[in-house]
């Protein structure tokens, strides 16, 4: 007993490693002097999973006790909703944050140049570039639409002459004014921001540095590291140094979450998910007890609803595609012949092209897609005209009309007038000649809710 909880104790007194995992699976280095750096890749458009994924990578490093939070991006650019979403929670971060426009040949167009502005270091690799930061409307295009030459960069001090468009005025302006803010708050490049604003230019990396736009210029990550050791970062608190050297690297990898968002705000799926689930509704509306048509419809419906909620939709562009859907569904219903058919088709396709501005980098439907879901909705006009012309030329096989020609027995009768039994429903009947109760009679025509009748054995007489 003595020697057991001699050992106990003496393993209590061990110093064991301090790392533990932590909740997203990677290893804790909390007992190290220096932290960890948190790396994350973007790739691609900045959207609603981009401002996700980053937003719980800077979560991580604050209960990791990182470092340093190194955002390894190459973007063409991307939603001005979720840019801003990301420069707040870099400003706002404990951690200071360095983008890093990489690898080799990356860029950091539009969003990713006020992202790289509002970090706490800029870095780019060799070959990279950044700017083209001119914001691009969502939506309709306004009147007067965009200068066909950009307005050269003016002091900001300097009042600009009106513009004839008033809403693309305002919204470079305050783009710009942005940038600005930025890059006063870091001390960076004040007038090339603006330059990258107004006028839409871009930089290389080595021109970048020589004019103070980035603070680095880094072979890899590991160089970039060696050369942030050292440097000290202002924050809100303060400054601190880094001592990045030899620190341990953890990669924060998108994980399933971040992929089903990224997916299922793709526009193109997003308009998908909606006509796939619009037209499974109709499917089991049609045909009650299929179940699958309408289970598959109401998630799929419910998944683009939710894209469509998350991404910037122009209200017209949903408006025209819903009108169409409900034109097309109306074919079925309204003996038009094509005609409302083909008016849903051109109200879904210019809807579809105004869903989303096809300039916003990763943000457009192709037009390939919008075609292949209007011939695919074509084709469903053309079946139901089809089967509406087949079934007009069919003969009548049922109703009050079908009557004319065919024999009943007499009820009653008397004074002209009477009851006849005519394939098991009583009728009024009317008639001349020698009719008697329980003599058959043929059906001379359809007299509105009164049948004209004559004796079976009656030749003479001719149905109209």
């Amino acid at each position: 007993m003595r020697f057991g909880r001699a050992c106990l104790f003496a393993l209590a007194l061990m110093p064991f490693p301090a790392w533990a995992v932590d909740g997203e699976g990677l290893p804790a280095a909390r007992g190290s002097l220096a932290g960890p750096v948190i790396s994350v890749q973007v790739d691609g458009a900045i959207g609603p999973s981009t401002a996700d994924h980053l937003h719980r990578a800077l979560a991580l490093a604050v209960r990791q006790q990182a470092q340093l939070v190194v955002l390894r991006i190459d973007t063409p650019g991307g939603l001005d909703a979720s840019m801003r979403s990301i420069i707040k929670d870099i400003l706002a971060s404990p951690v200071p944050v360095a983008t890093y426009v990489a690898p080799n040949g990356a860029r950091a167009a539009s969003a990713g140049t006020y992202i790289l502005y509002a970090s706490h270091v800029a870095a780019m690799a060799p070959a990279s570039n950044l700017g083209a930061a001119t914001p691009v409307a969502i939506g309709l295009p306004m009147p007067g639409g965009e200068p066909e030459h950009p307005a050269p960069m003016r002091k900001a001090s300097e009042a600009q002459a009106p513009s004839p468009d008033v809403m693309s005025a305002k919204r470079v302006g305050d783009a710009a004014a942005y940038i600005r803010s930025l890059a006063q708050l870091r001390g960076r490049n004040v007038q090339w921001a603006e330059k990258a604003v107004l006028e839409s230019v871009s930089l290389s990396a080595n021109e970048a540095l020589a004019i103070k736009v980035i603070d680095v210029v880094a072979n890899d990550l590991p160089d970039l590291l060696r050369q942030l050791d050292g440097r000290d970062v202002k924050l809100g608190g303060g400054t601190v140094r880094l001592a990045t050297h030899g620190a341990a690297v953890l990669d924060f990898d998108a994980d399933w979450r971040t992929r089903v968002l990224s997916v299922i705000t793709e526009p193109s799926l997003a308009l998908i998910l909606m006509m796939v689930g619009i037209y499974g509704l109709l499917f089991e509306f049609s045909n009650p007890g299929f179940v699958l048509p309408g289970v598959v419809g109401a998630i799929c419906l419910l998944l683009g609803l939710f894209a469509l909620q998350m991404l910037p939709v122009n209200f017209a562009g949903l408006g025209l595609i819903l009108l169409g859907i409900a034109l097309l569904v109306a074919e079925a219903f309204l003996p038009s012949f094509g005609v409302v058919g083909l008016g849903g088709i051109a109200a879904f396709v210019i809807g579809a092209v105004l869903l989303f501005d096809s300039e916003t980098p990763g943000f457009g439907i192709p037009p390939l897609l919008i075609g292949l879901l209007a011939a695919v909705s074509a084709t469903f006009v053309l079946v139901v005209v089809a089967m509406a012309a087949r079934a007009r030329r069919r003969p009548v096989v049922s109703g009050v009309s079908t009557l004319a020609g065919s024999t009943g027995q007499l009820i009653e009768f008397s004074g002209g007038t009477g009851w006849a039994l005519v394939q098991g429903e009583h009728w009024q009947v009317r008639g001349s000649g020698p009719l008697q109760p329980g003599a058959r009679v043929r059906i001379v025509r359809v007299l509105g809710r009164t049948l004209e009748v004559a004796a079976a054995g009656d030749a003479s007489t001719n149905g109209a």
